[in-house]
């Protein structure tokens, strides 16, 4: 176990170099939203743009891709089958997947929504997709009864319950969460990333280690899309699991952090990060430029 440094993470982070172009720096396809709850999608794709993803593709539902496409300039916003409730028919199944072959990373979760259809979706996704990807929120409580599906993706995976979350997927108590990080990575092959006043990173092989940024001013719906984006882009630039969770924790308190600085933990909002992450990146630029 270790705390997570800012001269670790200025390490971690790829370099921009001169020679390159958009498809260097990843092509990321996050799979998200429904109706009702549109603002999940975008934090999640202006996350990953944020960080410095090359091309960011957000596939929706049919019934909120209208909102999606005004609200969004730089993600790519697909379209795709949704049932008479606005959420992804299993129609959209096969365009997702193709979406996903020409991916570098895959995010899938956030406010999907839940029925036995979704579970399917989520589940045909982890079993055929083959980039690393991320599960948040919908796609981690669809796992609920279902957690050796883990164990048969065919591509690494990073896991970002909050501890009530994690209660639904492992049996154990919020209590025992920190205790039993370790072992549930291990179990399922995953990278663990939970959720928590100071998050608890655990990785397969035994590895662990906790972020020490962010507030209480970041407990706010939306922050926990924001860092889902966030995650995405640095899979999708080609870190490592392990590495990319460090990494997307600390920038992620770090951006909320300098939102306290300047509206208060009241007053800040996931919206405010999103704005903040580009200085929570530059930051790092200037340490590695000295």
């Amino acid at each position: 176990m270790y705390t997570i440094t800012e001269k670790e993470i200025h390490k971690l982070l790829p370099p921009r170099l001169p020679e390159t172009h958009k498809n260097d720096y990843g092509r990321v396809l996050a799979i998200c939203g429904c109706k009702g709850y549109t603002g999940a999608a975008y934090f999640a794709a202006q996350g990953a743009v944020r960080t410095g993803s090359g091309v960011v593709t957000l596939a929706v539902p049919d019934a909120i891709y209208p909102i999606l496409a005004v609200k969004l300039n730089e993600p790519v916003v697909q379209p795709m089958p949704c049932d008479s409730t606005g959420h992804f028919s299993a129609e959209a199944i096969p365009r997702l997947l193709s979406l996903a072959s020409h991916a570098d990373a895959l995010l899938i979760g956030c406010w999907l929504g839940r029925s036995p259809a979704l579970d399917e979706l989520v589940f045909t996704l982890i079993l055929h997709t083959t980039c690393p990807m991320v599960i948040d929120a919908d796609g981690i409580n669809a796992l609920a009864g279902h957690i050796h599906i883990l164990r048969e993706a065919k591509a690494s995976c990073i896991l970002t319950p909050h501890k009530g979350e994690f209660q639904r997927i492992s049996g154990k108590a919020p209590a025992q969460a920190d205790d039993y990080a370790a072992a549930f990575a291990a179990q399922t092959g995953c990278t663990l990333l939970l959720k928590s006043h100071h998050t608890l990173i655990a990785a397969p092989d035994g590895r662990q280690c906790r972020n020490q940024t962010g507030n209480a001013g970041m407990a706010k719906g939306g922050s926990g899309d924001v860092l889902a984006g966030i995650l995405l882009s640095l899979l999708g630039q080609g870190l490592k699991p392990f590495d990319a969770a460090c990494a997307g924790a600390w920038l992620h308190g770090r951006a909320g952090d300098l939102c306290a600085q300047t509206y208060g933990e009241y007053g800040m909002t996931p919206t405010d990060m999103l704005a903040a992450l580009p200085a929570a990146i530059a930051g790092l630029d200037a340490k590695r430029s000295g």
